[in-house]
This record gives C-alpha cells, sequence and structure tokens, in this order.
C-alpha cells in the first residue's frame, strides 16, 4: 500500500507538472524542451552510477529520486516561486523588484528543500541503503537531475515560444542561448546544489548514536550551503553583462571540482575499507584468501565480472556482481560495528549476507581468484648472485641461467614473463 500510494502521487504531479509546463510553453514548445532536455539526462545519471558501483544502490531509490525530482519537487516550486513572487509584488508594487527577489532568495529555499526531501525519505525508509557519503551523493544527484530535466523543459519551451514570436532562427535565438547556458555549460549545476545537501546526509549516516551534533547537525547545513551556492548562482544575472560568466569561472567550476575529487577520494577511501574488513571473514573460511583483494580493486571486480561472463554466461557474470555488493555491504556493516556505529539488527544483518555470499560462491570465487592472480603485483624471490663454481662457474658470472638463476625472475615457482608465481599467493 505504501509503494502504491506514492506511485499514484508521483504520476499525480507528474501529469500536473506536464499540465503546466504545456500551458506555459504550448504544445510545440513542450515537444522541443522535452527533447532538448533529455539530452544530459543520461549523462548525468551514468556518472553518478559510476560513483556508485563500489556498493550499487537499488535501482528503485533512483527512480524514485529521478521521478521525485522531476515531478513532485518540479511541482512544489512552480506553485510555491509562482505564489510567492506575486505575493511580493502585490505587497511591493514592484514587479521586477518582486522576480529579482523571487530569484535569489525564494526559489533557492524552495527548490533546495523540495529536493532535500526525497534526500530525507530515502534516508529515513532506506536506511539501509543509505551508508555513506557517496550513497547521499548519488540521492541528491539523481533527485536534481530530475528536477532540471523538468525545468529545461519549461525554460527551453519558453525560448522557443518567443524565437517563434519574434522570427530568430539558428544560433543567434534565445533557444540557442538558453541551450547552451543550461545544457551545454552547466548541466550539472543543480545536482552539484544538492549534492551538498546529500553529503550532509551522508556524514550523518556513518555517525554513531553516541554522536548526537554529527547526525543532527550536516544535514541542515549542506541544505544551508545549498541554498546559498544556488542563490549566488541564481542572483549572478544581477550582477551585470559578465556576472554570469565571473560567478561560473571564479565560483562555480573550482566548487564542481573540488566536489569531484571529494566524491572519488571517498569512492577510493570505501575501496580501501572493503580491503581492510573482509580479511576476518577470510581469516574465519567465509571468503578466500584472495578474495579481499580483489573485491578492494575496481579493475580486478571488472575483470572478474567478464571472467564469468565469458566462462560460464550472463547468469554467472550476474551472480559475481551481486556477490560483490554484498561482500561491500558486508564489509561496510563491520567497519561501523567496529566504529561502534552498527544498530540492534547487526548480528541478523550480517548473518543474511553470508548467506548471500555463500549461495553465489560458486560462481563468484573461481571469477575473483582469477582477477586476484591478474591484478596482483609481481613478487619477486630473492635468489644469490654469486657463482656455482669457482670465481665466475660454469655457467658464467650469474650461475645456471643468468642473473636470477634458473627459474627466472620470479624463482621456482615461476618463469620469466609469468607476473606471478604458479601457486596461490594469498594461500595462508
Amino acid at each position: 500500500m505504501r509503494y502504491g500510494a506514492l506511485s499514484a502521487l508521483l504520476a499525480l504531479c507528474g501529469l500536473v507538472i506536464l499540465a503546466l509546463v504545456r500551458e506555459e510553453t504550448g504544445t510545440e514548445g513542450f515537444l522541443v524542451g522535452l527533447g532538448l532536455s533529455v539530452l544530459p539526462v543520461p549523462l548525468l545519471i551514468a556518472a553518478f552510477r559510476w560513483l556508485d558501483r563500489v556498493e550499487p544502490g537499488p535501482w528503485r531509490n533512483l527512480l524514485f529520486s529521478f521521478a521525485w525530482g522531476a515531478c513532485a519537487a518540479a511541482l512544489i516550486a512552480i506553485v510555491a516561486n509562482s505564489f510567492a513572487t506575486r505575493w511580493i509584488a502585490t505587497a511591493t508594487a514592484d514587479p521586477s523588484g518582486a522576480d529579482a527577489l523571487g530569484a535569489t532568495v525564494i526559489a533557492p529555499v524552495v527548490e533546495e528543500t523540495a529536493k532535500a526531501t526525497a534526500v530525507l525519505l530515502v534516508f529515513l525508509f532506506r536506511r539501509r541503503d543509505f551508508t555513506g557519503v557517496l550513497d547521499g551523493v548519488v540521492i541528491a544527484g539523481v533527485t536534481a537531475t530530475g528536477f532540471a530535466f523538468t525545468e529545461n523543459i519549461l525554460y527551453l519551451g519558453t525560448a522557443f515560444g518567443t524565437d517563434q514570436l519574434t522570427g530568430d532562427r539558428g544560433i543567434a535565438s534565445v533557444t540557442a542561448a538558453t541551450f547552451f547556458v543550461r545544457v551545454v555549460l552547466s548541466p550539472f549545476a543543480h545536482p552539484l546544489f544538492t549534492v551538498l545537501t546529500g553529503i550532509g546526509f551522508g556524514v550523518a549516516a556513518l555517525a554513531t548514536e553516541r554522536q548526537r551534533v554529527r547526525r543532527l547537525l550536516p544535514p541542515p547545513a549542506g541544505l544551508l550551503l545549498a541554498m546559498g551556492m544556488h542563490a549566488l548562482w541564481n542572483g549572478s544575472s544581477t550582477l551585470g553583462e559578465y556576472g554570469f560568466f565571473a560567478v561560473y569561472a571564479a565560483f562555480m567550476m573550482p566548487a564542481f571540482g573540488v566536489l569531484t575529487w571529494l566524491v572519488i577520494w571517498t569512492r577510493q577511501r570505501e575501496l580501501r575499507t572493503v580491503r581492510d574488513e573482509l580479511p576476518a571473514y577470510a581469516a574465519a573460511g567465509w571468503l578466500t584468501p584472495a578474495e579481499p583483494f580483489a573485491l578492494g580493486s575496481m579493475r580486478a571486480r571488472r575483470i572478474a565480472r567478464r571472467y564469468a561472463r565469458r566462462h560460464a554466461g550472463r547468469r554467472a557474470a550476474r551472480a559475481v556482481t551481486e556477490y560483490e555488493a554484498y561482500a561491500t555491504s558486508l564489509a561496510f556493516l563491520r567497519h561501523r560495528g567496529r566504529r561502534g556505529g552498527a544498530g540492534a539488527d547487526f548480528v541478523p544483518r550480517e548473518r543474511e549476507l553470508l548467506h548471500e555470499l555463500w549461495s553465489r560462491r560458486d560462481a563468484a570465487r573461481p571469477a575473483l581468484d582469477h582477477a586476484a592472480r591478474i591484478v596482483a603485483p609481481p613478487v619477486p624471490v630473492a635468489v644469490p648472485r654469486w657463482p656455482v663454481h669457482g670465481a665466475y662457474g660454469t655457467h658464467g658470472a650469474y650461475g645456471m641461467h643468468g642473473p636470477y638463476g634458473m627459474h627466472g625472475a620470479y624463482g621456482a615457482y615461476g618463469h620469466p614473463g609469468m607476473p606471478y608465481p604458479a601457486y596461490n599467493p594469498y594461500r595462508s
């Protein structure tokens, strides 16, 4: 019933927002705006899914986030912004001032709050899927992508209607200028704002029960930062002819670079957590000694999936993908438990994850062991460099066969050109 009610609510919001946008832009403008606005969506979704590859969240969370941003948040923003702007214009008898105030003050508060609601709902009702900063970044980014999609339809459709009235065509048209600014130059603007809110919720997700300040303060702090950045971006149009480009170059691009570095660094840190936490389960016999190393490397994971698909088909590759996701969740669960952040469901959740791993071990273990051998660094074996017979021996200055002895650079268990010993280097 909960899923049905939520789906019905989002569908109703979608129908209402489509009707409002079509009324504003006209049918032809709506279709043009729709066709142009959809272009950046696959790229942004793919970027957020790439960030989420360490512990991929379920698709239903992403679908909900996108639908909330495109339907519910967009509807709330259009209704609330219009009402507030009209009220300010009536109260002050200054329509132009009301528009500026609405764009720089009202819109950032309303829109960021509406988008943050999706992050809050996933945080509260899908807590098991919300385990860290990257989860917050992905949920917030996908929500903002949906919101920007609907907003771009409105702006591009309105610009097309303006061109129809003035007769402008080509690159000098309002549609072309709007497309360049919103789709080419700054498709990441809305995701960049809302990601700050997602980071706040992600920090709260990592906090333990004793860290009350860390649990309660980051989400509103991230929301305030998102509102502030959004207000600066909207207000750049009032800073003169080159105000927009000045804010874009001096503020937006550096902020985008810093946040990109932060989320990539967080992803590498999560991989390190996998490598540090899973050896305990390998020592207990749940995993092979090679698996923690392979599961802590995105390259090894990719090799394992390809190996399983090539030798056992798509079903085996899917089992490897699921095995990697469950193992990552297990590592994060143990990490939270060691830091005092595990809840009362720690033991049943751990047992559940171990069961999921065990049921997929036949397909996953050969692939992961193969990937570990491929990705593992060389393990050279030290060989004495003194002669075998006499001063230089029967076989020259380095013994029987070259400077590394009889069996090449890797000793008796390998051969020249073989990047790892023939035996399993991870076997304890």
